[in-house]
């Protein structure tokens, strides 16, 4: 907006003004108003966009630049896609030393049975099941059971107790699994994951390479048909991985707690799984701490699924606000990335602050390359079946993703497999059972 002028106008019939320098001008009409507001009308906001205030251009020019940055990250995160999944698949023949792959288990998911039974029809020659619970009267107990007569020719162990090692339960678990692991090659992952048959072929292969220390994988969502689950689908596939992928790009290694595949001599260089007893983002220390002893952590070349199970607003909210907390708490300069990753902001700014023809000319940017996005990763890259019918979801995701990060700014309280915990330096404190209030509830919470 211009600068303001003063204009001495006196009255006259038919509703014409007169200027002090006696030029007529018809009140209400766009001669009047760019008279008063020079720079403000349709056809010369281009022009007046670099005159006014100059505390107000700054502003504008700001968000401009700050505006640009998700385009140039949807533009390489479409690039990274492309070069990740034309990759041929690596293989390497003759290659499968024997693997204990490590469950650590609390309560059922909707498909409980089915997802611990893809672990049981692996085609690979030699491994062990191990499953650890806090006691027998979990309710995932009947169904390994059943599997352990399903599957009589495959080794598999139930190990009920966990260990007082930390605040994180799943941890808990898995240092005693680990111990008890009669391999060195161990494979752990959640009890809410579902693999393919060449799963573990896919996971051991990367191994082959004696500098690779670790091996993880990317992974989408099993949806049920409510809008919630689909929206936790979404949000995973479209927004979570493909950042995974440009982080890897810039040198950033960790793992992700689809798979967490290690050789032993690593994990113990790092203190066992007893050092991230205590830790939030396990999954992500893990790999992060084995790179930065010199080993290599490597993508495998398979996809796993991982159950989406929101049925409710409310569930949705506590699953996003979770992962949004642990993020600000365990990776504050990724948190901080976010805002400069998620275009849906940016764009309303430009609109409310740009002229039109840069405004519009952002929409169609942002639209564009955040669809790219989404289906290059998310439907081409990972088979998503709710991206590829649904690809509308994927906006709406993301203006509740940008809400989940404001709120997850002044938030430090998280519910996690049932239990109350707060936050802090990437830390999990358990909360006493006094202050719950109106927090978990008994059974499973992913």
């Amino acid at each position: 907006m211009g600068p303001l002028r003063r204009v001495a106008v006196s009255s006259a019939p038919n509703g014409i003004l007169r200027s002090d320098r006696g030029r007529k001008q018809t009140y209400g009409q766009e001669g009047y108003f760019l008279r008063t507001f020079p720079g403000c009308g349709p056809r010369s906001q281009a022009a007046g966009f670099n005159r006014g205030i100059p505390v107000w251009n700054t502003v504008r020019w700001l968000v401009l630049a700050g505006a640009a940055a998700p385009l140039a990250y949807y533009a390489a995160a479409i690039a990274c896609a492309l070069v990740y999944f034309s990759k041929p698949n690596p293989e390497a023949p003759g290659f499968g030393p024997p693997v204990s792959v490590l469950k650590p288990m609390r309560g059922l998911n909707r498909e409980t049975y089915r997802n611990l039974a893809s672990f049981c029809r692996q085609q690979y020659s030699r491994y062990e099941l191990l499953f650890g619970v806090d006691d027998a009267r979990d309710p995932a107990v009947p169904i390994i059971h059943d599997l352990m007569a399903e599957f009589p020719d495959l080794p598999i162990r139930l190990l009920a107790g966990t260990p007082a090692v930390g605040s994180n339960n799943k941890v808990a678990k898995l240092c005693r699994l680990a111990g008890e692991a009669s391999y060195d090659l161990l494979v752990a992952s959640d009890g809410d994951i579902r693999v393919p048959p060449d799963y573990l072929r896919r996971v051991v292969a990367p191994f082959a390479d004696s500098r690779v220390g670790a091996v993880t994988c990317l992974y989408r969502g099993l949806a049920e048909s409510g809008l919630w689950s689909q929206l936790e689908d979404v949000a995973l596939t479209s927004s979570f991985l493909p950042g995974v992928l440009v982080a890897r790009k810039l040198g950033v290694k960790f793992a992700l707690g689809a798979t967490m595949g290690v050789r032993r001599q690593a994990l113990a260089g790092i203190g066992g799984f007893e050092s991230l007893a205590d830790v939030a983002a396990d999954d992500h220390e893990l790999g992060n701490r084995i790179a930065a002893r010199g080993s290599q952590v490597e993508l495998a070349r398979t996809v796993v699924e991982t159950e989406c199970g929101s049925r409710s607003f409310a569930e949705y909210w506590q699953h996003q606000l979770r992962w949004a907390v642990v993020t600000r708490e365990s990776q504050p300069r990724g948190h901080l990335g976010f805002l400069f990753a998620q275009g849906l902001p940016w764009a309303m700014a430009v609109v409310a602050l740009a002229p039109w023809r840069i405004s519009a000319g952002f929409v169609v940017a942002y639209v564009a390359l955040r669809l790219g996005v989404a289906f290059t990763v998310a439907v081409w890259g990972l088979g998503d079946p709710v991206v590829r019918r649904k690809g509308w979801l994927v906006l709406l995701a993301d203006a509740l993703g940008f809400v989940v990060w404001l709120a997850s700014l002044g938030a430090s309280r998280v519910v996690w497999q049932g239990s109350v915990y707060d936050v802090r330096k990437g830390i999990l404190m358990p909360v006493n059972i006094n202050e719950r209030g109106a927090g978990a509830k008994p059974g499973f919470h992913p």
